[in-house]
């Protein structure tokens, strides 16, 4: 059980992360301020994609994790997406 070695993220590489997503959420912020139309949706979307991306991992560890939780992350995300768009089928087509 203790043949596992854990990963150690130095202090660093947490202020490096808190500053890019405090430069990420500025972004977001400062595209509200911008009138894109049709891209204002894709370019948030985006934005929040990467973030929680950045999150899941460096945060949850999912980057120095075995393959299994990296799947089940994806499927989970693949649900959730399946679902929002099911919804918004459903929501349309009233």
């Amino acid at each position: 059980m203790s043949d596992k070695s854990h990963h150690i993220v130095p202090y660093r590489t947490y202020a490096l992360i808190l500053l890019l997503l405090l430069v990420l959420t500025a972004t977001s912020v400062a595209v509200t301020q911008i009138e894109l139309t049709r891209w204002a949706m894709a370019v948030a979307l985006l934005l929040a994609a990467t973030k929680s991306s950045i999150v899941l991992a460096i945060f949850m560890h999912l980057r120095f994790d075995s393959r299994v939780y990296k799947v089940m992350a994806i499927f989970v995300i693949l649900v959730i997406t399946a679902v929002i768009v099911l919804t918004f089928f459903d929501y349309g087509f009233r």
